[in-house]
C-alpha cells in the first residue's frame, strides 16, 4: 500500500469518526439530559483529532512540505483547525451545544475534499518556495478557525438561547455565549490582519508588487473590515446581542466566500488570480 492509498483510508476513518461525534452532538443537543451532558460527543471529537493529527503528518512526509498547498489539503487543515480551536474554547467553557454545527461544517469540509479533490501530491512551484508560506496560511487559518467557532456559537444562541433553562441559557449563560464569540474574534481579528499583512509581504518576495486587488486580496480585506465593523459595534449598547450576531453571520459568510466562493468564482468567470487552488 503507498502513501496515497494510506492517507485516503486515514482521512475517511477522520471523518467516519466526525460523523460519529456529530450524531453524539445532535442527541445532547436534543435531549440534554443524556450522553453524560455531551462528555461522550466530545471524546470522540478529541480522538477524531488524534487521528487527524496523524493524517496531516502522514502528508507531510509524503510531500515534504507544509499540508495547504493543494485545496484537498488545505480543506483538511482547515477542519483539524477548527476542530482544534472548538475544543479548546469547550474546555475552558464547559458548553457543548455549539459542538453539532462545529462537526457538520468540519464533516462538509472533509467530503468536499474527499469526494471532490484529487490527494496525489504535487511539486512545490517556486512561488511557494518562500519562508512566508507556511506563516501566511497558518495565520490565516488559525482566524478562519476562530471566526467558524464564534459563528458556530452566535447559532447556538439563535437558536436554543430563547428556550431557556432545558438547555441550560440563563441570564448569564446568555452573556458568556456572547462573550465567547466576542473573544473569539478578538484573536481571530488580528490573525487574519496578519494574513493580510505577510501575504503582502509575500507577494512582493513572489511577484514585485505587494497589493494587486486579486478577487482573494479584495475578499480578505472584506472580512476583515466586517469583523472590525463587528468590534465596533460591540462597544455599542444596542448592537450588543442579537444585532451583532448578524455581523458575525455576515462576517463569517464572507470568510467562506473568501477561502471557497473567490476559487470557484474565479475558474468559472474566468477571472484572473494568483490565489486559485
Amino acid at each position: 500500500m503507498n502513501l496515497v492509498s494510506f492517507e485516503r483510508i486515514l482521512f475517511i476513518t477522520v471523518v467516519s469518526i466526525y460523523c460519529l461525534s456529530f450524531i453524539f452532538y445532535f442527541i445532547f443537543i436534543n435531549f440534554p439530559r443524556f450522553l453524560n451532558r455531551g462528555k461522550i460527543a466530545s471524546y470522540v471529537l478529541l480522538l477524531g483529532v488524534i487521528v487527524h493529527t496523524a493524517l496531516i503528518v502522514t502528508r507531510i512526509v509524503q510531500t515534504r512540505h507544509p499540508p495547504f498547498q493543494t485545496l484537498y489539503e488545505a480543506l483538511s487543515w482547515f477542519g483539524f483547525s477548527v476542530v482544534i480551536v472548538y475544543l479548546f474554547v469547550e474546555w475552558r467553557r464547559k458548553v457543548r451545544l455549539a459542538g453539532v454545527f462545529v462537526t457538520a461544517i468540519v464533516i462538509a469540509a472533509s467530503l468536499y475534499a474527499i469526494l471532490g479533490l484529487s490527494a496525489v501530491p504535487r511539486p512545490l512551484p517556486p512561488a511557494l518556495q518562500s519562508k512566508w508560506f507556511t506563516w501566511h496560511v497558518v495565520g490565516a487559518f488559525s482566524a478562519y478557525a476562530a471566526f467558524v467557532v464564534a459563528f458556530c456559537v452566535e447559532i447556538t444562541f439563535l437558536l436554543f438561547g430563547t428556550r431557556g433553562k432545558g438547555y441550560g441559557f440563563t441570564g448569564s449563560t446568555k452573556k458568556l455565549f456572547h462573550r465567547m464569540s466576542y473573544n473569539l474574534i478578538l484573536i481571530g481579528f488580528p490573525l487574519l490582519g496578519y494574513g493580510i499583512i505577510s501575504g503582502a509581504a509575500w507577494a512582493e518576495e513572489a511577484w514585485g508588487v505587494y497589493w494587486s486587488w486579486d478577487p482573494k486580496e479584495t475578499w480578505s480585506l472584506i472580512t476583515w473590515l466586517v469583523f472590525a465593523l463587528y468590534l465596533h459595534a460591540k462597544i455599542t449598547p444596542r448592537w450588543t446581542t442579537r444585532k451583532a450576531s448578524v455581523l458575525v453571520i455576515v462576517g463569517f459568510i464572507c470568510m467562506i466566500f473568501t477561502f471557497l466562493g473567490v476559487n470557484w468564482i474565479s475558474k468559472l468567470l474566468h477571472i484572473p488570480s494568483l490565489h486559485t487552488f
